[in-house]
């Protein structure tokens, strides 16, 4: 990750603007703010990615940057007239700087940093813009290894590897990156976030759990119960097979089949230092 933000660091300065790709699920908790500090004074675009998989409490946070006198985009590629509202969204970050340019003479093309940590969806976005896989892409954390320009109409854009704070400072920024899958599965302790999950689920969107697994209530070891019953993860001797239970909570979650959410809240985004 460090070597990532250097690299940033180096090539900050080709660089007309920044997108910073968050995930709607958990803008705040996706947020890296060593990565505000590096972009400094360029203007930036906060890109709520994956918002078909969020509710209207990301909408909420959107409009709150907005007010703070941040541009923020909620973003779907799967949104009707995704391509055409991202591209105005971005070509207004830097009309100054391109009516400047052409006074002078030059008709370069703009040029974005993508940013954001890993498996917010940088690559697909980048997919999106330039009309064809010319970005790696995956549904798992470190897919992007180094940086690649890619050139689309009239823009040019750097993809970056993800980029992740060294360390955690709150757990609970932690665990949500852990929820939506930009921490690698493989150092999981998934007995751990799946627990930790279906506490705050039932604390947020009891609904999903409800319609899913037909959860009620009860401890968080009581609702992987639930979840094992549910799915038929049962073992012999009737015993529960919660590894199973665990990973099929995690992916039901990551898959949005327990509703759209938005784990994160205005608080949240003043903590991280979003606004």
């Amino acid at each position: 990750m460090a070597k990532a933000v250097r690299m940033m660091e180096d090539n900050l300065t080709l660089c007309d603007a920044v997108v910073f790709v968050l995930d709607a699920r958990a803008p705040a908790s996706s947020f890296n703010p060593k990565l505000r500090d590096l972009v400094k004074n360029k203007p930036v675009l906060y890109l709520f990615n994956k918002a078909d998989l969020a509710d209207g409490r990301a909408d909420g946070l959107v409009s709150l940057l907005k007010e703070n006198g941040k541009n923020a985009l909620k973003f779907s590629a799967n949104y009707s007239g995704a391509l055409r509202k991202l591209q105005e969204a971005m070509s207004a970050l830097v009309a100054e700087k391109s009516r400047r340019l052409k006074e002078k003479g030059s008709a370069r093309p703009m040029r974005f940093l993508i940013a954001g940590v890993p498996n917010t969806g940088k690559s697909t976005v980048i997919n999106l813009l330039s009309g064809g896989k010319h970005a790696q892409t995956g549904d798992k954390a470190g897919v992007t290894r180094g940086k690649q320009w890619v050139k689309c109409g009239a823009f040019e854009l750097l993809d970056t590897p993800g980029t992740m704070p060294p360390y955690f400072e709150n757990q609970k920024f932690a665990r949500r990156l852990a929820y939506v899958g930009s921490v690698n599965d493989d150092i999981l302790e998934y007995d751990e976030i799946a627990l930790a999950l279906l506490e705050e689920l039932f604390a947020t969107y009891p609904l999903g759990l409800s319609e899913r697994y037909g959860i009620t209530g009860g401890e968080p070891l009581e609702m992987l119960d639930q979840v094992c019953v549910r799915r038929g993860f049962i073992l012999r001797g009737n015993e529960y097979d919660y590894e199973r239970g665990e990973r099929a909570l995690v992916d039901d979650f990551r898959k949005g089949k327990l509703g759209k959410v938005c784990l994160d809240n205005p608080d949240d985004c003043a903590e991280i230092g979003l606004i």
